[in-house]
């Protein structure tokens, strides 16, 4: 572990000295990730990306992306681009990254079952914004929306999220 990294605790994730609130997934945290299960995965995942709402917000971070109206993320097993970044129109069950609420206005994308996906595995493992503190997420990491502006304007390319 280094001062880098995102170092999930039963109190929050600690991070450059300091503890951050968050939520995790409602299926608790799992060692045996799946499609669907709620879960957070344990293991040590590289920050992959970061994507964020240009019509929200100013660009937070070098290494952010904008995400647009057309930007979905497939869920689907049998889809070949299964657990990755797609647009619109797309026929596969997928994810809408643009959405009416805040929750993804800013995201951190996980190296979990990326970039070459085991089917059924889990999808996307996000860090982003939390409906409300304590509410669980369908598996991704969310904080209150500040300290996830925080978090983003100090993370680098070497950043970890550590889930033990």
């Amino acid at each position: 572990m280094t001062p880098n990294d995102l170092v999930l605790t039963p109190k929050g994730v600690r991070f450059a000295g300091r503890l951050f609130p968050c939520s995790i997934g409602k299926g608790g945290i799992t060692s045996d990730k799946r499609e669907g299960d709620g879960a957070t995965p344990r293991g040590t995942h590289k920050i992959v990306g970061m994507l964020y709402r240009p019509d929200r917000m100013k660009r937070p971070n070098a290494m952010a992306l904008p995400i647009g109206p057309r930007d979905l993320w497939s869920d689907d097993v049998k889809d070949r681009h299964y657990n990755n970044l797609v647009r619109a129109p797309y026929s596969h069950s997928h994810e809408k990254l643009r959405r009416a609420d805040p929750l993804y206005d800013l995201i951190l994308v996980t190296d979990w079952n990326w970039p070459n996906a085991i089917a059924g595995k889990g999808s996307a493992i996000f860090i982003h914004q939390w409906r409300r503190p304590g509410y669980p997420t369908e598996g991704c990491i969310a904080f209150r929306r500040d300290h996830l502006h925080e978090l983003t304007s100090q993370i680098t390319e070497k950043t970890r999220l550590i889930i033990r």
